[in-house]
């Protein structure tokens, strides 16, 4: 079993994992956002690791290169972490309104003041 060559992939599996039991056991709204960055932050590292080449070079045509590394799921990491900033701004804001409204940001508490868990 080649360790160091699988680090990556034991780092993807423990944010993972961390990300969603922090998701799964927490009643605090922010801390669950948190917890889905976590997890977002996994699948990232995920494809970044499955995107790179060993010995691959990036894809300029170049005399003594062979093997090119493919630049596109670098790019595509670039754009979700865009728009993983703006996703975790928009549920952060939505919280604000949520303890606005109920006055707390814990799940169950807003449950109850809604009725639906007596």
């Amino acid at each position: 079993m080649d360790f160091p060559g699988l680090f990556n992939y034991w780092i993807v599996i423990a944010l993972m994992m961390i990300g969603f039991y922090i998701v799964i056991s927490q009643g605090n709204l922010v801390k669950k956002i948190f917890g889905l960055n976590i997890f977002q932050v996994s699948v990232f590292v995920f494809y970044i690791s499955m995107g790179k080449v060993e010995g691959g070079t990036a894809p300029i045509l170049a005399p003594g290169f062979a093997t090119y590394t493919n630049p596109i799921p670098s790019v595509l990491i670039l754009t979700a972490i865009v728009v993983g900033v703006a996703t975790m701004a928009v549920g952060l804001a939505l919280v604000v309104r949520i303890r606005d409204a109920f006055g707390s940001i814990e799940d169950d508490e807003i449950a109850k003041l809604e009725g639906d868990v007596t």
